[in-house]
C-alpha cells in the first residue's frame, strides 16, 4: 500500500513506524523526515533520519541528520558531499590498494629468486608520487555525482588484486629480461623495472580517474610528461639514479607494459559489466509484484 500511495492523513506514530519497516522489507532505502515527538519511532527505525532544528529535543536526538535551517533545500547539498566523499574514497582505495598488492608480491619473488630488489628508494617516490600520491590529492577532492553503491570492499579488491598481480608480474618479467641482457649493470637493470611499473601504474591510474573530464585527462597527461622529463633530463637522471642503456631492454619493458595494459582494460570491463547486471537484478526484485498484502498493509 505504501509503494502505491502517495498521500496519507491521520497517520498515527507506530503506523508510520510500520510504514518505514514495510518499504524496507521490500529493499527501500527509506528516508524519514519530521519534526515532532510523534515522529521520533519512525526516525528512529529509518535509514536516514531528518529532524528540523525546530522540532522537538526529542526528534533531534535520533535524527542522522538535522536542518538547521529548517529548509529542505540544504539536503542536495548534504547528498552531493556524500556521494563526493564516498565515490572519491573508492578511487583513492583502488589506487593505494594497487600499490599494496604490487609490493607485497614484488619483495616475495626477490626473496624467493634471491635477486637484488629492483628499485631503489628514489625509484618508489618517484612512482609513488606520479601515480598515486599527487593524482590522489586531486581525485580525493574532486566533485563525483555518481550513486553511493553497497560492496565497496568487494569492487575494491576485484580491481586492486588483479592489476597488483599484473604490474608485479610485468616488472618482474622486464627485470629478469634485463639482467640477463645487461649481465651486471644494476642501474640499468633497475631502470628498465622502474620504466615499466611505472607505465602499468598510470594505466591503472588512467583507467581509475573514469569518466573523463578535461582536468582528468590533464592530469593523467601531466604525471606521464613529468616522468618524461626526468628520463630526458641529465641532472634529474643523476638524482634518480635511472639510466636507459640501449633500445632492445627498454623497450622489451615497455612492450611489456603495453600488454597488461589491455588485460587492466578487460578487468575494468568485467567489473562494470557485474555491476550493470546487479543494479539490474535489484531494479527487477524491486518492481515484482508482492503475492497478496503484507500484515502491515492489511492494518494500515
Amino acid at each position: 500500500m505504501v509503494e502505491s500511495t502517495t498521500v496519507f492523513g491521520r497517520v498515527g506514530p507506530y503506523q508510520k513506524r510500520s510504514m518505514v519497516q514495510a518499504l524496507q522489507r521490500r529493499g527501500h532505502t527509506v528516508a524519514m523526515t519530521g519534526d515532532g515527538v510523534n515522529d521520533v519511532l519512525a526516525l528512529k527505525d529509518a535509514d536516514i533520519g531528518v529532524a528540523m532544528g525546530s522540532g522537538s529535543p526529542a526528534s533531534r536526538a535520533v535524527a542522522q541528520i538535522v536542518l538547521l535551517n529548517n529548509s529542505f533545500a540544504t539536503l542536495p547539498a548534504v547528498v552531493a558531499e556524500g556521494r563526493r566523499v564516498i565515490g572519491n574514497i573508492e578511487r583513492v582505495a583502488n589506487l593505494f590498494l594497487t600499490k599494496t598488492v604490487y609490493s607485497v608480491l614484488l619483495a616475495i619473488t626477490v626473496v624467493l629468486a634471491n635477486l637484488p630488489y629492483p628499485f631503489l628508494p628514489r625509484h618508489l617516490t618517484l612512482i609513488g608520487s606520479c601515480t598515486i600520491g599527487i593524482p590522489a590529492f586531486f581525485l580525493a577532492l574532486a566533485p563525483n555525482k555518481e550513486r553511493a553503491r553497497t560492496g565497496f570492499v568487494g569492487r575494491v579488491l576485484r580491481f586492486a588484486i588483479p592489476a597488483g598481480v599484473l604490474a608485479a608480474t610485468s616488472t618482474i618479467s622486464a627485470y629478469v629480461f634485463a639482467r640477463a641482457h645487461y649481465d651486471g649493470d644494476l642501474k640499468a637493470e633497475t631502470s628498465v623495472a622502474t620504466l615499466t611499473l611505472f607505465l602499468v601504474a598510470l594505466w591503472a591510474l588512467a583507467v581509475i580517474a573514469r569518466p573523463y573530464t578535461w582536468w582528468r585527462i590533464l592530469l593523467v597527461a601531466t604525471m606521464g610528461a613529468a616522468f618524461l622529463v626526468v628520463l630526458v633530463m641529465p641532472w634529474l637522471q643523476e638524482f634518480f639514479q635511472l639510466q636507459l642503456v640501449g633500445m632492445t631492454a627498454p623497450w622489451t619493458g615497455v612492450a611489456i607494459a603495453a600488454t597488461a595494459g589491455p588485460v587492466l582494460e578487460l578487468i575494468w570491463f568485467l567489473l562494470g559489466r557485474r555491476e550493470k547486471t546487479r543494479e539490474q537484478a535489484a531494479s527487477v526484485s524491486e518492481a515484482e509484484p508482492a503475492t497478496g498484502p503484507s500484515p502491515t498493509a492489511r492494518r494500515l
